[in-house]
């Protein structure tokens, strides 16, 4: 033991003598002076258990001293191997930087934007902390050659985190304005593991883009809407403590819809997310003030978008109180929107979304494409692309003005769907039966478990690899594809169910999508509902089963 401990004492005094921050230095300090108490060792051992990997998701973990935590000198590596992939490709043009408003997003970024200039490249940082949408659409709008964006989305409170975006240059003609995807990723981190941290140049701040930035892009989202639709709405919204807010509701202004009400608790950004434990709109209880804000309005529909507003959840009053739509409720119901408007290309979304897009593109006529998980997938999915979505709450509605998911843009496109409805006497849950009436029910689900040690994740994985289940529902298992090595993926198929395995790239999650599908007979929608649903609740027991978590 008193060698281990001797081994983190001298890993952390070499990693204080290279931290530029003297709030990390004190924090790490106090650490070591605690030592040899085993919480300590324990806790500095998680610290310098290895660095952060730079991958397709850039940066993601704990606000905290040490390489496997989001600091200053963490962030300065990540911008100066960032800068110097940008320059080994004789990449020419600005680098724009996006923040948050969580832990330390200001300064990441304010450091970011440093380390480029440092550099000699011209650095754009956006006028505020904004959603994670506005600096996908600065990358194109600013002609940058890439952008930064410092959010750890939906994660809990102690989580920042650093995405990555390539302009035209560097990113191509599906790949401009969107995130990074391999081999791009593992370059970048290389690059980022060459870096010398003393010798890193720091230059000045660099310039703050104009609100007219914004403002452009508030223009660009309002028109993805109809102006000669209805516009008669009463909308409940929450940004849950992100910056969405504003943004959203100047969104939906302009588009000629009357200003959202919002959850006065959750309006202003807030780090600490004091009012959800986790600040995802899918986790339960997350949108309950939500649901008490839109009952106490008479919303027609209420919607939620996560902390950096790239999500969009959107709920509906129903008899017995409101119900959350499922992500591939709202991405087929949107699609659908589209494909009803005339709105002609390819539409897609990925192996563990609903198949019903698969079925509805093949009944309307329209291309189809499907991905792997992740909107960095999506966007590239067809050059005709316009329309995308993943089950996790993303949808990209206008890939031309924002290539990548986009919780501002979804939102107004909700609007005008359930805004038109309305004025039909109908709602939300009157199309989604029309839509189960046409093509049965296709019903999804999650399984979900948080994990604290990653390996019970590799294990699950292994088990279901190993014995796969024979059946499913009591039909036979007809096909079984493993994605490996290109992707930790396991897909089940039997003639009525799928599920997809596969571990959360941004979580210490591991998930199983689960789909069922029910035909209707004789118009029985809510009959179909039931069976679909009980079929579902077993096939969750099957799942569970078959990784050995329950």
């Amino acid at each position: 033991m008193t060698a281990t401990i001797d081994d983190l004492r001298t890993t952390a005094e070499a990693w204080l003598a290279d931290d530029p921050d003297p709030v990390t230095r004190d924090e790490l300090r106090a650490v070591l002076a605690r030592l040899p108490d085993p919480a300590a060792v324990a806790d500095l051992a998680d610290r310098f258990a290895g660095p952060l990997t730079f991958g397709t998701a850039g940066l993601r973990g704990p606000v905290r001293a040490g390489p496997n935590g989001m600091n200053r000198a963490v962030v300065r590596a990540a911008a100066a191997g960032l800068v110097d992939w940008l320059a080994a490709r004789a990449a020419q043009g600005p680098l724009v930087v996006g923040y948050d408003a969580r832990h330390g997003s200001s300064d990441f970024a304010v450091e970011t934007v440093r380390v480029a200039t440092g550099a000699g490249r011209r650095a754009l940082l956006l006028p505020g902390p904004l959603p994670t949408p506005v600096l996908a659409y600065a990358v194109r709008a600013l002609d940058a050659v890439a952008g930064v964006m410092v959010t750890a989305s939906h994660n809990p409170a102690q989580d920042n985190g650093y995405k990555v975006y390539l302009g035209a240059a560097l990113g191509g003609a599906k790949g401009a304005g969107a995130q990074i995807v391999p081999p791009v990723d593992a370059q970048i981190e290389a690059a980022i593991r060459a870096v010398r941290l003393p010798a890193v140049p720091l230059g000045g701040p660099g310039e703050v883009v104009g609100a007219e930035l914004v403002e452009s892009y508030v223009d660009s989202a309002a028109r993805v809407v109809d102006r000669d639709e209805p516009k008669e709405l009463t909308l409940a919204y929450t940004p849950l403590h992100g910056v969405g807010a504003e943004v959203l509701t100047a969104a939906v202004r302009r588009a000629g819809f009357a200003a959202p009400t919002v959850v006065t608790e959750q309006a202003e950004p807030d780090p600490a997310f004091p009012t959800v434990p986790f600040p995802n709109p899918e986790e339960p209880g997350a949108m309950d003030r939500l649901f008490a804000l839109g009952t106490a309005i008479g919303a027609d529909i209420a919607i939620a978008n996560d902390p950096d507003a790239d999500r969009c959840a959107v709920a509906i009053p129903t008899p017995r109180g409101w119900r959350a739509l499922r992500g591939d409720e709202v991405g087929v119901l949107l699609a659908d929107h589209l494909m009803r408007r005339g709105v002609r290309g390819t539409y897609a979304t990925t192996i563990v979304s609903s198949a019903l897009l698969r079925a509805l593109c093949k009944r309307r006529g329209r291309p189809y494409g499907e991905t792997l998980t992740g909107f960095k997938w999506i966007v590239r999915a067809a050059a005709d692309l316009v329309y995308g979505y993943e089950e996790a709450l993303g949808y990209c509605v206008a890939p031309d003005h924002v290539r990548d998911k986009d919780g501002i843009t979804a939102a107004l496109l909700v609007c005008e769907l359930a805004a038109g409805l309305k004025a039909e006497f109908r709602t939300l849950a009157d199309r989604l039966d029309e839509l189960a009436a046409e093509f049965g029910v296709y019903l999804t689900d999650q399984l979900s478990v948080r994990v604290d040690d990653l390996a019970e994740i590799g294990a699950a994985m292994t088990r279901i690899r190993r014995r796969p289940p024979a059946t499913l529902l009591d039909e036979p298992v007809t096909t079984t594809q493993d994605l490996l090595p290109e992707a930790d993926v396991l897909v089940l198929r039997t003639a009525s169910a799928r599920v997809v395995a596969r571990p959360s790239g941004t979580e210490p999650k591991l998930k199983a999508y689960l789909e069922v599908v029910e035909p209707v007979g004789d118009g029985d929608v809510a009959g179909a509902r039931e069976r679909a649903a009980a079929s579902v609740r077993a096939l969750r027991t099957e799942t569970a089963a078959a990784l050995g978590i329950w």
